[in-house]
């Protein structure tokens, strides 16, 4: 474990990124005391148009008015 004053993480963030994408660990401190961990953020998968094709069924009564009651639940009537 890489331990670095705020100070010397200001002077070197590049390469401190760059360690930390690499796998290791880098953390921190204020003083002598760990305050954050720099970690590699994961990657956000790409979406995919239609991934939910066949597993989502609309009722029949999707276009039918709405109940007073359950109107009423909506702050509408």
């Amino acid at each position: 474990m890489a331990q670095f004053s705020v100070h010397e993480a200001k002077s070197n963030l590049s390469r401190l990124i760059a360690d930390a994408l690499a796998g290791g660990e880098v953390v921190i401190a204020r003083g002598n005391v760990p305050a954050v961990r720099l970690v590699p953020v994961s990657p956000v998968g790409k979406r995919r148009f239609g991934a939910l094709e066949g597993k989502i069924g609309i009722d029949e009564r999707f276009d039918e008015p709405l109940l007073n009651e359950e109107l009423s639940g909506w702050n509408l009537i």
